[in-house]
């Protein structure tokens, strides 16, 4: 495919490449335009020939600043869009899609939620009712229905399995003070199980919940040959939002350095080192984890999906990461980029793309429960349809879920039981 702009900027070829591949060359050359035997893209304001894909463009990727932007949402072939125009499709699907999958907005003042986050309810993808969709991969699937020959990126569909260990144990390990403080924190409210549980735990009768989960995890993950990330939380200090057992413990060592022969783990960064908050805890935390499994670490994902654009994602470049999950909002389930595919990072502020590959997830266990308030079905039938449109889609279905939400204790039995009945349920669907 050819792609004809007057002028060919950074933004205009990072959203490009991101949308339709290395395989596409972008020229100035009019004639050279023309004259070619590849399937023409008209990025300009006249029309060149009769057989082409002609959109003129909104004034975004000519820009090189960072300032607020008029969005007006209609519809088009039953799709949300913006940025109209004139042309053979009436909005610019190339600026469009660059103000969302490099996430624009959240480079403008906003309101942050109590953690510091960009919060979604400022999002035009909330606030336009297309959350819930892959709006770009839409776009781009509806594209390419019109324009067979329209060379776009090649994607399959795939299922990605994500847990963050954020409490390894519930029990075990901890320390004295806290395992008293919880033991009479149960007493005093009358859950008399709680009670009993953490003395049979103590005394050997049963596993600690928290750990027992690991195992039956890999069996499932055997049954259903998937292969996993796990992201695991190295703690140096406890505090109100880190509550895991201690790096410095044996216990979480031996765990973490058996989950890191099989599967590919990641480093979780604490509430205390996320966004950026405190550069050196976080390398003390990467060079920890790295000496646990005796590998290097350049995956992460952040602890409560506390980050910030561009803080975070430069210190992950920095300190030598070349992937990061943290694209979601923890407030809602859905599509924080309007993509389910992966993409490079672009540096809005330094006009740049990078070599930070952004994964995007769609669904989250403690979103669903804390914040959308959802039954274990309610859940199911919302990881269903995600699993549905990303297969349309040919994205990636990305999961998040914690080893605490999946254990068999009465309150999270259900939990359980709906992640096994839908592993169970979408390895029967056809791909």
């Amino acid at each position: 495919m050819i792609i004809f702009a007057t002028h060919i900027t950074n933004r205009l070829q990072y959203i490009t490449t991101t949308l339709f591949g290395s395989n596409i060359l972008l020229t100035s050359n009019v004639n050279e335009y023309k004259t070619s035997p590849l399937f023409k893209l008209n990025y300009s304001f006249n029309k060149i020939v009769d057989d082409e894909l002609w959109i003129i463009p909104h004034t975004l990727l000519f820009q090189s600043n960072i300032q607020p932007q008029n969005i007006n949402c209609f519809k088009w072939n039953e799709l949300p869009i913006f940025f109209k125009t004139q042309g053979t499709i009436p909005f610019d699907v190339l600026a469009a899609s660059f103000f969302l999958i490099s996430r624009y907005e959240e480079y403008l003042p906003c309101e942050k939620d109590e953690h510091g986050r960009y919060n979604y309810i400022n999002s035009i993808a909330y606030q336009n009712n297309f959350l819930h969709l892959p709006l770009v991969d839409l776009w781009l699937k509806k594209l390419k229905e019109l324009y067979p020959k329209l060379s776009i990126r090649n994607t399959q569909f795939k299922l990605l399995l994500t847990y963050d260990v954020d409490i390894a144990f519930q029990y075990l390990h901890h320390s004295t003070i806290k395992n008293i403080f919880l033991f009479y924190k149960e007493l005093f409210k009358g859950n008399f199980n709680k009670v009993v549980e953490q003395g049979n735990v103590f005394s050997g009768r049963k596993k600690d919940p928290f750990n027992d989960v690991f195992n039956w995890l890999d069996d499932l993950h055997k049954k259903y040959k998937l292969q996993p990330i796990y992201f695991l939380l190295i703690l140096l200090n406890r505090n109100k939002y880190d509550v895991n057992v201690l790096a410095s413990s044996k216990a979480i060592k031996k765990l973490y350095k058996q989950l890191s022969e099989k599967y590919t783990v990641g480093l979780h960064p604490s509430y205390k080192s996320s966004e950026g908050k405190n550069k050196k805890l976080f390398i003390q935390e990467k060079n920890i984890l790295s000496a646990i499994i005796q590998k290097n670490i350049t995956v992460s994902r952040n602890h409560y999906l506390c980050f910030s654009i561009p803080q975070t994602y430069r210190m992950l470049i920095q300190q030598g990461f070349t992937d990061d999950y943290s694209m979601a909002f923890a407030g809602i389930n859905g599509f924080r980029a309007s993509t389910s595919n992966s993409f490079f990072w672009f540096d809005i502020e330094r006009n740049e793309a990078t070599v930070l590959q952004i994964h995007p997830f769609s669904f989250m266990d403690a979103t669903s429960f804390f914040y959308q308030k959802n039954s274990p079905q309610q859940a199911y039938n919302e990881m269903l349809q995600y699993y549905e449109i990303i297969k349309y889609v040919d994205g990636t279905f990305i999961t998040l879920f914690h080893n605490h939400f999946l254990t068999e204790q009465p309150e999270w039995m259900e939990w359980r039981k709906m992640y096994e009945k839908f592993l169970a349920t979408v390895s029967n669907m056809p791909v």
